[in-house]
């Protein structure tokens, strides 16, 4: 399937999709409420058929906290990059796709480690990398380390 085939089939499934220019991947951003269903629809379905979740990062561009999601299709050859985001920097949520992609399960952990967004429903969702003790995201724009003296 080709993009343009790719993007109105995602059309059809949630109208307020929005496209974001990218060379490499189609990029897709989803309303984040309606995102896990579209994510299991696009796994389940014969003509997307997304079985491989490649890359599932998180990201802070100041205004929003975002997961960007690369899926690509072993049968189908295609490939579509989907991003949720939040404004919301106090208790950014989206609903985990763990269920979905099992490699989601250690990817959403190092996002909740780093970045702070949480992944309602995580069958596990705890810190990967840093001590249960440490304060703060260091992934963060607005991450101030006083000890190390992280400043970018």
């Amino acid at each position: 399937m080709d993009n343009e085939k790719l993007t109105e089939r995602v059309r059809i499934l949630v109208s307020e999709v929005q496209l974001e220019e990218n060379k490499q991947f189609l990029t897709l951003v989803i309303p984040a409420e309606k995102f896990h269903d579209l994510a299991v629809n696009l796994k389940e379905s014969e003509d997307t058929a997304f079985d491989y979740l490649f890359c599932l990062s998180g990201v802070d561009t100041v205004k929003h906290l975002m997961v960007v999601y690369h899926l690509y299709s072993t049968k189908q050859g295609h490939s579509i990059e989907l991003k949720v985001r939040t404004e919301d920097r106090e208790n950014p949520a989206f609903d985990t796709v763990s269920d979905i992609w099992c490699a989601a399960e250690l990817y959403e952990r190092e996002v909740w480690d780093l970045f702070g967004i949480r992944f309602n429903h995580h069958p596990d969702l705890r810190r990967i990398f840093l001590d249960e003790n440490w304060k703060g995201y260091p992934f963060r724009k607005d991450y101030v380390d006083e000890v190390n003296i992280v400043d970018l």
